[in-house]
């Protein structure tokens, strides 16, 4: 019998069909949120049309007006994993 190898055995990995990345692009969230739902409670506590929720309002119209941020550019990560996939998995033989 041959002597073991005292050197450890790279690890595989199980073959996959695709090779891909969830959700790569994630929404940003709405920096208006904390503020509407500060004035939404107000709202809940004191009546709609409660004097003390004045600045609450005044805020979130002032969130609301202000200029969107502009479009993320789509992340194209898939698209570079679905051309490059072949070429790490190297050769296969079709079945």
């Amino acid at each position: 019998m041959p002597p073991k190898s005292t050197k450890p055995a790279a690890p595989r990995l199980p073959p996959l069909q695709k090779l891909r990345v969830r959700r790569p692009n994630q929404a940003q969230a709405n920096p208006c949120v904390g503020i509407m739902t500060s004035m939404l409670g107000c709202w809940a506590s004191s009546g709609y049309s409660a004097q003390g929720c004045m600045a609450l309002e005044q805020s979130l119209r002032a969130c609301m007006d202000q200029a969107k941020p502009e479009k993320q550019k789509k992340n194209t990560i898939n698209y570079h994993l679905m051309r490059l996939y072949p070429k790490i998995r190297g050769a296969r033989k079709i079945d």
